[in-house]
């Protein structure tokens, strides 16, 4: 039988805290860009990437925090809101089984 990883819930806590600080850093140079309205308009399809990007970021933060705390695997997925990450995530843990 395999050891409990007694550092895990620390190791997710930290994940989750840096992926906040790069969506910040994404959000603040989408925030930049998007000041100039005449980019903003050329590009408003691809900018929307960041707020994908952004939204993601969130849920996988939020997934490790589940995690830190102690959810299980699958209770912390089905708690996931966006369908394309959870869909990702729920296929990983398939493959895993």
């Amino acid at each position: 039988m395999a050891n409990a990883d007694h550092l895990a819930a620390s190791l997710y806590a930290a994940i989750a805290t840096e992926i906040r600080e790069v969506r910040m850093l994404i959000e603040h140079l989408a925030d930049t860009l998007v000041s100039d309205e005449a980019f903003a308009m050329a590009y408003i399809e691809q900018l929307q990437t960041f707020d994908l990007v952004i939204q993601r970021a969130d849920e996988s933060a939020d997934l490790l925090d589940r995690m830190a705390g102690g959810s299980k695997s699958l209770d912390a997925v089905s708690k996931v809101r966006l369908g394309i990450v959870q869909d990702k995530l729920r296929s990983a843990l398939a493959v895993a089984v």
